[in-house]
């Protein structure tokens, strides 16, 4: 296959910025590019080093323009792009009279289709070329999810969620289905294509403690796995959830009871984490996902990004959208949000900072930056091109831009799909036009 040369303003992150001026943490180079072949990065660099001598190539020139990795979103709900912007006082509230009834319609397949084909336009649209997904309690969900994804090429992670009480009829397994389902799942998803199958509990509200002992078997069987589910979002739910298993410390401790804790956990949302809660999820390597755009909608708290990272005991944190409690597919407005957070609770996110979650940081989180999140070579050939001047508002803007700290920024704050001038997932330009 014909190798291709990909040439730009480069941006990968090697670590987490320590600072606004930790010029180590990261790769920029101004006339860069990328060698890709077979949906692997092969050489990257100044544009000069990394162009063959007479080897024949494809180039494509993206300049001005910055390439960075794919963004990353480790926590989305599938079956909710059209509940997205429903009006409701509380999460719960939102849940019974939104959520619930829309994923009973993804019993069947051709709604299921029909949206996964819209999920995968909508996400590609915006950069994102990896995503955590949680789809329905229905088989038919994952089967179309996966399917889609093994069409696009993506780099995918989702599961069908477990669920067999305090939901409709419609939307209820049983301990030994959900069990059954996953499995049939894994082994038809988990390893084909790009495709990752995680645990998917939906939470401890919908779950009985007959149907957690079977999604501690489920991960006791597959070690390797991702496991998702909700943590401590809402204060209403916290004390429905301890309601549900007096015999648990805290919410936390209802996890921790049946193993699901570990580096490949990952907890939607964590907002109301106590201190002893806090420790575990830091002993244990769990993730906490923070999903900005989501808590401010439904009114569920202030994510403390950085007082969590800063702890004695720091807590792993990724960044999502949560679509479709969240109100943006964008990645640059889901972190223009929790910079927001930040300022509210007296802290500074950096655009540095965002940039890094966005890409390496959420890769880290998913404990996939061997493969994805950055543009070093050897990795999966997903990255993103975006336009800093994309719309007349952000390109006189540009005119007073003199960093790249400042140009970040600007697309973080102002940006959206049209910043995204392509998307490429493993190599193959994809942004639905």
């Amino acid at each position: 296959m014909t190798k291709t040369l990909i040439r730009g303003r480069l941006l990968s992150f090697r670590r987490a910025p320590q600072h606004m001026a930790d010029r180590d943490s990261y790769l920029y180079e101004t006339d860069g590019a990328l060698l890709v072949e077979n949906g692997l990065i092969l050489a990257v660099g100044s544009y000069a080093s990394v162009k063959p001598g007479n080897e024949e190539v494809v180039e494509i020139d993206h300049r001005p323009h910055l390439i960075l990795p794919g963004f990353i979103d480790c926590h989305v709900h599938f079956p909710q792009m059209q509940v997205i912007g429903s009006y409701a006082a509380n999460l719960l509230e939102w849940l019974n009279t939104y959520t619930f009834p829309e994923e009973c319609r993804f019993v069947e397949t051709a709604h299921a289709e029909r949206i996964a084909t819209h999920f995968f336009d909508e996400f590609l649209r915006h950069g994102t070329t990896t995503a955590v997904a949680y789809c329905s309690v229905h088989k038919t969900s994952a089967d179309a999810f996966f399917a889609e994804s093994a069409r696009r090429g993506t780099r995918m992670i989702a599961g069908k969620v477990m669920m067999d009480r305090n939901a409709p009829q419609g939307l209820l397994d049983t301990p030994q289905s959900g069990y059954d389902e996953t499995r049939e799942i894994i082994e038809s998803w988990h390893g084909r294509a790009r495709n990752l199958v995680a645990i998917t509990p939906r939470f401890a509200i919908t779950s009985t403690p007959e149907q957690m002992e079977m999604v501690q078997a489920l991960a006791r069987e597959f070690p390797d796995l991702h496991i998702q589910t909700h943590l401590s979002e809402n204060r209403e739910e916290i004390d429905f959830t301890c309601s549900l298993y007096p015999q648990a410390e805290d919410y936390t401790d209802i996890y921790a009871r049946y193993g699901l804790l570990g580096e490949r956990t990952l907890f939607g949302h964590a907002i109301h984490l106590s201190e002893r809660e806090a420790d575990v999820l830091s002993q244990t390597g769990s993730v906490a996902v923070h999903c900005p755009t989501s808590n401010l909608f439904l009114g569920s708290g202030l994510f403390p990004l950085k007082a969590i990272q800063r702890r004695e005991k720091p807590v792993r944190v990724a960044l999502a959208t949560d679509i479709g409690g969240g109100t943006s597919y964008s990645m640059l407005r889901t972190l223009d949000e929790a910079y927001k957070i930040q300022q509210l609770l007296g802290e500074r996110l950096n655009p540095l900072d965002s940039y890094w979650h966005m890409t390496r940081g959420n890769a880290e989180a998913l404990s996939l930056a061997d493969r994805i999140g950055t543009l070093e070579p050897g990795t999966e050939a997903d990255f993103v091109v975006l336009n800093s001047s994309a719309t007349p508002a952000m390109a006189l803007k540009m005119q007073a831009v003199k960093e790249l700290h400042e140009e970040l920024f600007l697309m973080q704050t102002i940006g959206d799909d049209r910043t995204v001038v392509e998307t490429y997932v493993a190599g193959v330009a994809s942004k639905p036009r």
